[in-house]
This record gives C-alpha cells, structure tokens and sequence, in this order.
C-alpha cells in the first residue's frame, strides 16, 4: 500500500475509537456511578485521538499556494 493509503486506513480506524470513547464517555456520564478516574483516562485518550486524527488529516490534505 502507498503511503496515503495506510495514513488514510489509520484514520478511520482512531475516527472509530474516537467515536467509541465518546459513547463510552456519555454512558458513564449518564449512569452516574462512573469512576472519575477511569473516565479522566477515557477522555485524555479521546484528545490523543482527537489530535492524532488532525496530524493526519494534515498530511493527507494538499499545500494549496495562494
């Protein structure tokens, strides 16, 4: 595979986690019984996605030259 091509399976994949940690999150959230600790984890790694994600969202877009 060329290399945009596995940058762009990369992102799906922690797009999935992503969305995964969120539902997570909002579950724990909404029962209430959730362990402030474990859900501090699930939301820093969340961001780590999060920004994981905006790096390669970055190389896959083209330098456009004004």
């Amino acid at each position: 595979m060329e290399n945009d091509e596995v940058l762009r399976v990369e992102l799906e994949v922690f797009r999935s986690e992503h969305r995964d940690l969120d539902e997570a999150i909002t579950a724990l959230t909404e029962r209430g019984t959730s362990d402030q600790l474990t859900l501090q984890r699930l939301k820093r790694r969340k961001l780590q996605l999060k920004d994981r994600i905006a790096r390669i969202e970055d190389r896959l877009t083209p330098d456009i030259l004004a």
